[in-house]
C-alpha cells in the first residue's frame, strides 16, 4: 500500500498536466465569468431557478469531463511508453518494486485520481463562477445558482459518474496500456488501426458485431448508467424556440445504479479489462528500454 501511494505521487511528479491543465480551465472560466457577457433566460418561479441552477451546474461539469477523457486517454498510451523511450525505466526496474505495482499505480491514476482531481477543480470552479455571475446579475438571477440540494445532487452525481465511467471503460483503458506495454513508436496509430482495420474487413464480409460492440463500450455509457426515459430523466419537449428542458426531480432518480451493476456489458467488458491489464503486466514485466 505504501510502494502505490509514492508510485502516485511519483506520477504527480512526472506528469504536471494531471493538476494544471483543470486549474488553468477553471480559471479562464472565472475570467470568463468575470469578464464576458453573460445572457440568461428569463426565470420566473422556483423550479426554473432550480432547473437553471441544475443546468448551471451540470454544464460546467461537462465541460470538465470531456476535456478529462481526452486527457485521460493520452496518458494510458503514453504511461508506459514514456518511460522506455526517456529509459528511465532502467532506473525504476532496480528498486524494489513490482511490475504489477507499477501498472496498477498508472491504472488508479487514469481511472480514479485524474477524473477525482478534475471533479474538486469543477467544483470549486463552479463555486466561484457561481458567486461572481451572481454578484454581477444579481438584480436579475438573485440566488438562483444557490440551491443546497441541487449542489448536493450534483456531488453524488459527481462520485456516480466517476465510478461508472472507470468500470466500463476498463477494457479501452486496458488495451491502451496493452499498446503502451507494446509499441516502441506511433502509439495511437497502434492503439487505432487494429480496431479499424478489423472492423473494416468485417464490414466486407457484411458483419457489424465489432463495429456495434466498440461504438456501445465508447458512447453507451450514459444509456447504460443514467435513465434514458421516463419520468425520472433529463428530456426535452418541444421544438426550436419552444422547446423545454425537463429535469428529474431527484438524482436518486436519474442513476441507474442497479441495472447497470448487474449489466452483463459491464460485467463482461470488466472482465475483458482485468484480462487487459494482466497483459499490460506481462508486457511490462519482459520489455526494456527502446
Amino acid at each position: 500500500m505504501n510502494n502505490q501511494i509514492w508510485l502516485i505521487r511519483r506520477e504527480f511528479w512526472e506528469n504536471r498536466a494531471i493538476w494544471s491543465i483543470p486549474a488553468i480551465i477553471g480559471v479562464l472560466l472565472i475570467i470568463a465569468g468575470l469578464f464576458s457577457r453573460v445572457n440568461l433566460p428569463t426565470l420566473s418561479s422556483a423550479n426554473d431557478t432550480h432547473d437553471f441552477a441544475a443546468i448551471f451546474l451540470v454544464a460546467i461539469g461537462m465541460f470538465f469531463y470531456l476535456v478529462m477523457s481526452v486527457y485521460a486517454t493520452w496518458y494510458l498510451l503514453d504511461c508506459l511508453h514514456a518511460d522506455r523511450k526517456d529509459r528511465s525505466i532502467l532506473f525504476w526496474k532496480s528498486l524494489p518494486l513490482s511490475d504489477t505495482e507499477t501498472v496498477l499505480s498508472k491504472l488508479i491514476v487514469a481511472i480514479v485520481v485524474i477524473p477525482a482531481v478534475y471533479f474538486v477543480a469543477a467544483d470549486v470552479t463552479a463555486l466561484i463562477v457561481a458567486f461572481v455571475v451572481s454578484i454581477r446579475l444579481r438584480s436579475l438571477i438573485g440566488d438562483a445558482l444557490w440551491h443546497p440540494d441541487v449542489w448536493l445532487q450534483i456531488q453524488v452525481l459527481w462520485v456516480y459518474v466517476i465510478v461508472t465511467t472507470a468500470i466500463w471503460y476498463l477494457p479501452i483503458a486496458g488495451w491502451l496500456m496493452l499498446v503502451s506495454a507494446w509499441a516502441k513508436r506511433a502509439v495511437i496509430l497502434w492503439a487505432t488501426l487494429p480496431p479499424l482495420v478489423l472492423c473494416i474487413i468485417e464490414r466486407y464480409f457484411g458483419s457489424h458485431v465489432l463495429w456495434n460492440v466498440l461504438r456501445e463500450r465508447l458512447f453507451g455509457l450514459p444509456a447504460a448508467s443514467l435513465r434514458a426515459s421516463g419520468p425520472h430523466s433529463w428530456n426535452v419537449s418541444g421544438t426550436g424556440d419552444d422547446s423545454t428542458l425537463h429535469l428529474p426531480s431527484s438524482v436518486w432518480h436519474f442513476i441507474n445504479a442497479g441495472e447497470f451493476f448487474t449489466n452483463p456489458q459491464t460485467l463482461i467488458g470488466a472482465a475483458v479489462g482485468v484480462l487487459l491489464i494482466i497483459g499490460a503486466i506481462q508486457l511490462r514485466m519482459r520489455r526494456s528500454e527502446i
